[in-house]
Order: C-alpha cells, then sequence, then structure tokens
C-alpha cells in the first residue's frame, strides 16, 4: 500500500516515522510492517484479547511521541516493543493473576489436559516467581527474539544490564525448572 510521502526508494522506518511528522498518515506504513510483531508479542505475555487493546494503545503513544524516534535505528521494532513492555509494566498486576491462574492448573485442581498443560503450568509458575525486569528481557529475548541491542533499546537500559539480567533469569530458571531445563536455547524452548 502507498502512503502519501513515502518513496519506495526511501522507506526505512526513520524515513516513514519522520515523513509522518508532516503528513501523519505515513505513519500508517510503520502499524502495518509492526502491528503483527506488537500484538503477538503482548498476546504471548497477556491473552489474545487485553493484547489487542494493548497493541493499539502501543502504537498511539508511538504516533504520539514518533518526533522522538531516534533517525539512526534502522527498524522501530525495538523502540515499539519497549513502548509496548513500558504498557505492560501498567498491567502487571493483570499478568501476575493471570500466570497465578496458569501455575493454579497445574496445582492438583481437577484438570483434565495433557502433560504439556501441565509443564506450561510449570513454567507460568516460575515466570511469575521472576523479578519483572528479568522476565521481560526474557521474553524479549525469547519470545520476540530480539537482539541483546535491540532489547536495551526497548528497555532503555544498557547492554550489560541485559546481559546480566539475562543471565540471572537463566540461572533463575534452572533452578527452578531443574536440571532438565535446556537454557541454551531459550528460544526454542520457549517458542515450543
Amino acid at each position: 500500500m502507498g502512503y502519501p510521502g513515502s518513496s519506495s526508494a526511501d522507506s526505512s522506518d526513520a524515513a516513514l516515522i519522520e515523513g509522518s511528522w508532516s503528513e501523519p498518515g505515513v505513519f500508517g506504513a510503520i502499524f502495518d510492517r509492526h502491528f503483527d510483531a506488537v500484538r503477538g508479542y503482548l498476546a504471548r505475555r497477556v491473552g489474545p484479547g487485553r493484547a489487542d487493546d494493548l497493541a493499539s494503545s502501543t502504537f498511539v503513544v508511538a504516533f504520539e511521541r514518533r518526533r522522538r524516534f531516534r533517525r539512526e535505528a534502522t527498524t522501530a521494532r525495538p523502540w515499539l516493543l519497549g513502548i509496548a513492555t513500558n504498557l505492560l509494566r501498567n498491567e502487571r498486576r493483570a499478568e501476575q493473576r493471570a500466570l497465578e491462574l496458569v501455575g493454579r492448573l497445574g496445582s492438583g485442581e481437577p484438570v483434565s489436559a495433557p502433560d504439556d498443560v501441565a509443564e506450561f503450568s510449570r513454567v507460568g509458575e516460575v515466570l511469575a516467581t521472576l523479578d519483572p525486569d528479568q522476565r521481560d528481557v526474557l521474553l524479549l529475548y525469547a519470545w520476540e527474539e530480539l537482539s541483546y541491542e535491540e532489547i536495551a533499546t526497548a528497555l532503555g537500559v544498557p547492554v550489560g544490564t541485559v546481559r546480566s539480567r539475562l543471565s540471572r533469569g537463566r540461572t533463575a530458571l534452572r533452578s527452578l525448572l531443574g536440571e532438565r531445563a535446556d537454557l541454551d536455547s531459550p528460544r526454542r524452548e520457549m517458542n515450543g
């Protein structure tokens, strides 16, 4: 879809966002490019129903803050996921309740479900106990497959902080899930 002010020669995210300063409709290309990724990330965090609202809010906030986007960035995805993560922080209590509910599925309450549900319940319980900052880094890394640098951009922290949070989160997961947890391939495990 062509947007006013966008040319095929210069349709980078940064160019589109800058173009939207004078022609707001151009921002629609950013929405088209990244909505599915943002919504997918949010759906895995809070479920599909809430994800729609939060994804929409993410793009409203991004549109309002579009003049703050760094022109040298090659993609808006980490920036958008950072906004989404910040919105999630406002939803932390709801997320915590959802993870606790998932954990209760495997708690001995009558549930007729396959072993996968029990394992998912256990992972939900473990994720609920992690430090929220570690959980954010782990999920951006494992679910969204962001690089350390992209996570740092998304969360507004130094790369070293991302590395240490990821390391501590992996250590906590190994400890809580037991030795059979293969966290050397966290993306495969958590996307499974």
